[in-house]
């Protein structure tokens, strides 16, 4: 069983933290945002640096336990860093534009896809072929990308679609006749 929970995470200066009750509050150059804590978990705060230990010697405890570490550091780097998400959209009049907080798709359909970006995402629009998505919760970011991908998946024949960007379609060759 891994054990990455007792590594301690080391903060940043420009990152503050306060923990009352279950409610880990973490603010930073970006924003604020805050996490529960699970009730099996303990936490041991010494200056800048969180330690993570559980309450008892359960396997769910100890797992439960690394999962509560990794959400933390995922809210330091969102509210010190942030996070990015890149999307290439691929085919013959395909095509995205920004307007406002909402996303116009062109993607082969008989109609215009409009999607509304989720509070605390932001988009970037570059060239009609790109979308930089930016926000400071991962999760909230990871669900926007996949719900504008699941607008038209990329097809493994032609590779038409969108894609993140550091994806790899594995490419089909058609029938011969």
């Amino acid at each position: 069983m891994s054990k990455t929970y007792l590594k301690p995470i080391n903060t940043p200066e420009d990152v503050a933290i306060t923990y009352k009750g279950n409610l880990l509050s973490v603010k930073g150059k970006l924003g604020e945002e805050s996490l529960e804590i699970h009730p099996d978990v303990e936490i041991l705060k010494k200056e800048k640096r969180i330690a993570f230990s559980p309450s008892n010697e359960l396997p769910e405890t100890h797992a439960i336990t690394g999962t509560m570490r990794a959400l933390t550091l995922n809210l330091i780097q969102g509210v010190s860093e942030g996070f990015e998400k890149r999307l290439e959209i691929t085919g013959v009049g395909y095509r995205a534009k920004l307007n406002g907080n909402k996303i116009e798709l062109n993607l082969g359909f008989s109609h215009v896809v409009n999607y509304e970006l989720p509070g605390g995402v932001s988009a970037d629009v570059p060239n009609q072929n790109e979308i930089i998505l930016t926000s400071i919760d991962k999760q909230r970011l990871g669900q926007a990308a996949a719900e504008i991908r699941g607008f038209r998946p990329p097809e493994p024949y032609k590779g038409k679609g969108i894609k993140y960007s550091d994806e790899k379609i594995r490419r089909k060759e058609s029938k011969k006749a």
